[in-house]
């Protein structure tokens, strides 16, 4: 067996600045990086000693274009077992039923974050995950703007709802805590769709995504010549959110001299951008989500308590799925209902032993892995209705165990916060 150390990638890809950093994101992961950047140069490494070192491929789809599908099926048809990851701007889910159905083993979304792009790579090539099922391939599925597409019985759940849905007729701030995968930025957008900024400007930042060193010209704006390289002024989302309602993904990891500035312009709704003499009213609504709870992060002194405060005026927490394991059955319905309706995919049904396979798994990944889950196992169903033989790798992990609640899998309906004429259904109805 090849050692992690000694592992060989093949990028394709002709993009230099994409190359380098996907280079060095490998590198600290112990891979070798061999680089090519044509589908013909590509082709012809499989059959030298090089390309029978191959471990995995990552393959841009700006290289071959619209021939990427036939060079996925090419490098398959030479290396049937080659892990091979799509790197692509399209969001369709056509392109993405074709790459899979050609061959790729994971089709991720440019602009991808590091961490997605090596967590793939190593879903890909270990046996850490089912390589061939619990692959992220939710965000090529359009997401619904209201609650109506929030399903789930579970009374966390449904208290969150609840919650959500009276703070979204407010104006006040709101944060939304809870695992990765849970929801949260679909509950953003549902907030948002009710709220009475729905038809103002809505901006998402993931703090994680923004430099450290860019976050308060994003955040606040900058004039001409507030620091080196600040060649034009800037407009912060603060500005350009006013009157509307900006989010923080990721809110736990903006750095603590960043808390500070946040806490002092939610706290005196004025902003004043880096080099500006004198700041300017704002009206904006923050909605902030966090993978961590910012409580414990506050008593290890790694978040500011002032900032918490201001931030959680409504406090919102989404339970994992192992703690609703009961709305796994709604929940794949719905699932199974969108995934039909996209191009080249169709309406499928599922068995019982297959919703008692999938009430097995204890979902790290959350709601956004079971949908990613149900996705690929329709995309290569042969039947009218997917069956536990549709989950090989998911049932190798399960076996024959019980759900986790260790209770019979059951369908669940959703909580609709929305009368059928599209109003919003009395608080004390929802929470009964």
């Amino acid at each position: 067996m090849v050692e992690p150390e000694q592992r060989l990638l093949m990028l394709i890809d002709k993009e230099p600045a994409q190359s380098r950093l996907v280079s060095a994101l490998a590198g600290r992961e112990g891979w070798r990086v061999l680089h090519v950047d044509d589908s013909e140069t590509a082709i012809a490494t499989l059959g030298t000693r090089q390309g029978m070192q191959l471990s995995a491929i990552i393959l841009d789809q700006a290289v071959p274009g619209d021939r990427a599908c036939e060079l996925i099926a090419e490098l398959k048809d030479r290396r049937p077992a080659m892990p091979i990851l799509m790197l692509t701007t399209s969001t369709s889910p056509q392109l993405a039923v074709e790459a899979m159905r050609a061959g790729a083993t994971d089709y991720l979304v440019k602009p991808v974050a590091p961490d997605r792009l090596m967590q793939a790579l190593r879903n890909s090539t270990t046996n850490e995950a089912p390589q061939d099922e619990l692959i992220p391939l939710s965000e090529k599925m359009p997401a619904n703007l209201d609650f109506d597409a929030m399903i789930g019985t579970a009374p966390g759940f449904r208290d969150a709802l609840a919650k959500a849905a009276k703070a979204a007729r407010g104006h006040g701030h709101v944060l939304i805590e809870g695992e990765s995968g849970t929801g949260k930025e679909m509950l953003v957008r549902a907030m948002h769709a009710a709220s009475p900024r729905a038809r103002t400007a809505l901006r998402m930042i993931n703090v994680g995504g923004v430099p450290a060193s860019s976050l308060e010209s994003v955040l606040f704006g900058h004039e001409k010549g507030a620091f080196a390289g600040a060649f034009d002024q800037q407009v912060g989302a603060f500005q350009h959110c006013d009157g509307g309602t900006l989010v923080l993904d990721e809110v736990d990891r903006l750095p603590l001299d960043v808390q500070d500035r946040l806490a002092t312009v939610l706290a005196s709704g004025s902003v004043k951008p880096l080099g500006a003499q004198y700041g300017f009213k704002v009206d904006v609504r923050v909605i902030s989500a966090s993978n961590l709870p910012l409580a414990d992060m506050v008593a290890t002194g790694h978040f500011r308590a002032e900032l918490l405060a201001l931030l959680s005026q409504t406090a919102i927490e989404l339970p994992p799925l192992r703690q609703r394991n009961r709305d796994i059955g709604a929940l794949t319905r719905y699932f199974l209902h969108q995934i039909g309706q996209q191009p080249g995919l169709r309406p499928l049904g599922i068995t019982s032993d297959a919703l008692k396979l999938l009430g097995g798994f204890d979902w790290p990944g959350n709601v956004r892995q079971l949908q990613a889950v149900l996705f690929r196992a329709a995309v290569f169903c042969d039947g009218d209705a997917l069956t536990a033989d549709d989950f090989p790798q998911l049932r190798e992990i399960v076996g024959d165990a019980e759900p986790v609640s260790r209770g019979p899998v059951r369908d669940s309906a959703g909580v609709m916060l929305y009368t059928e004429d599209g109003n919003l259904r009395p608080l004390e109805e929802i929470e009964a």
